[in-house]
């Protein structure tokens, strides 16, 4: 910290050299994380938990499963909407707090998503399309429509899963090599403003 005393014995504080580096690195891990394009990343996530839950809704109409009971839709799209919503406002107030809580909710919903992919496979092999039986017109058995309409709607979530999977682990990634390079600033949260100020002998 600089000063500089006068003859009546002021001091003038001229600069917080710490305060500058603090609010130097803030500056600098904002551009970091924004060159891995957070709020792009939390979209796609966000659109993609949107649309994990809308293709799940015909899982309905069809025989219950493995999916279906276990209710593996539902809770691996509000994951990747919570994940989507943090990365999104990472971009917007560039934190070490929120970057903590997203790189947290990134990790979660990338080992979700690697559950959700197994569930979706050992459902898939375990409940196959059944062979067409005809009927009368030549038409198949519903429970061949049926099963192919499930399995068809599995192998949509399925990929959809595994996009979240590798989006999530990306991110997860960047994000931790930014925590890394800036773990000695963990208060970097309180904005820090360099302070220009005079003090006189008497405290005032």
């Amino acid at each position: 910290m600089s000063v500089a005393v006068s003859r009546d014995l002021t001091v003038e504080v001229l600069q917080d050299t710490n305060a500058v580096k603090l609010m130097d690195s803030k500056q600098t891990l904002r551009a970091a994380v924004q060159r891995g394009e957070p709020k792009c990343l939390g979209v796609s996530q966000l659109m993609l938990g949107i649309m994990v839950l809308m293709y799940s809704i015909p899982l309905h109409l069809v025989e219950a499963t493995e999916v279906v009971w276990l209710g593996v839709p539902w809770w691996s799209s509000l994951t990747f909407v919570l994940a989507g919503s943090l990365a999104i406002l990472l971009d917007k107030y560039c934190t070490m707090n929120n970057l903590y809580a997203c790189f947290a909710a990134s990790v979660v919903s990338t080992v979700l998503s690697v559950v959700a992919i197994i569930i979706y496979s050992v459902d898939l092999h375990r409940n196959p399309e059944t062979p067409c039986i005809k009927q009368m017109y030549d038409n198949c058995d519903n429970l061949h429509y049926t099963t192919k309409l499930s399995k068809g709607m599995k192998s949509v979530l399925l990929l959809l899963t595994l996009t979240q999977a590798v989006l999530s682990g990306v991110f997860c990634f960047l994000l931790y090599r930014q925590r890394s390079s800036f773990q000695i600033y963990n208060p970097l949260h309180q904005d820090t403003v360099s302070t220009h100020g005079v003090i006189t002998a008497d405290g005032n």
